[in-house]
């Protein structure tokens, strides 16, 4: 399918959007948050597709979102808008997906890497909540993720005081997975992406289900989530290839169900 706002290549067993708005900066306006979601849906469909990644370029993951779009809209028409309900539409996709950051992820394009289940990030890399600038908050989760990932004390350095975190202080603060050099930032998540791709598919949906929800459930509730996650997953052909796989010392042969 041909996008306008987005770039979706298919690099056989990994999905690659690429945010594509140069002239804006990669803002995030309701055509490109559209776009990715379609993107996201379709690789998430595709028996053929293991992750997905989600890029910028070198210069800019996403600045933010497209304030021009919103600066005159009312309470009744951000609400009429939905355009931050679609940020809900990434946690609904149940593939891996890892975000390729490199310059600038300010505002929603911070949270959009949030969204993500893993962040490769470039040296370059620039992490920052600047809503405060602009007379509100955070609305696409900054708040809430962005407290799990650094802390209370961070996030409201970054939330009430326009903080910005290089990629080495995110990394310190266990908001990304890595640092690489910028001209191998998307080659590592991509290789990242292709060694998770290899995993049994079914295992691999329940086990960011079961990761997810230590965010949102006590700790009696997600041990119970993920006991029953792990004996549903005793009824699937996989658990009997990968088992018997390992018994036999040979390479398991996944087939997803």
């Amino acid at each position: 399918m041909i996008y306008k706002t987005i770039l979706a290549e298919n690099h056989k067993t990994v999905g690659l959007i690429t945010l594509n708005r140069p002239d804006a900066m990669n803002a995030l306006n309701g055509t490109l948050m559209t776009e990715l979601i379609d993107a996201l849906s379709v690789f998430d469909a595709d028996e053929q597709i293991g992750a997905i990644v989600i890029a910028g370029s070198e210069r800019v993951f996403a600045a933010g979102a497209d304030i021009s779009e919103m600066a005159k809209m009312s309470a009744v028409e951000m609400v009429k808008s939905s355009f931050v309900e679609l940020f809900d539409g990434i946690r609904a996709i149940k593939k891996p997906i890892i975000a390729a950051v490199s310059g600038y992820a300010l505002g929603g394009g911070c949270e959009l890497a949030m969204s993500c289940d893993m962040i490769i990030a470039s040296e370059k890399a620039k992490f920052g909540q600047p809503e405060i600038n602009l007379g509100v908050i955070p609305g696409a989760g900054g708040t809430q993720r962005l407290t799990h990932a650094v802390g209370k004390a961070i996030a409201m350095e970054m939330v009430l005081n326009n903080r910005t975190l290089s990629a080495k202080e995110a990394l310190e603060f266990g908001l990304i997975n890595r640092v690489v050099p910028v001209e191998e930032y998307l080659d590592v998540a991509l290789k990242l992406a292709k060694r998770i791709a290899t995993r049994a598919p079914l295992a691999l949906r329940q086990a960011k289900e079961a990761v997810n929800k230590a965010y949102e459930l006590s700790l009696t509730e997600g041990l119970e989530f993920e006991r029953r996650a792990f004996y549903f997953l005793f009824a699937s052909e996989d658990q009997k290839e990968g088992m018997t796989a390992f018994v036999e010392k040979r390479k398991a042969e996944w087939r997803g169900r």
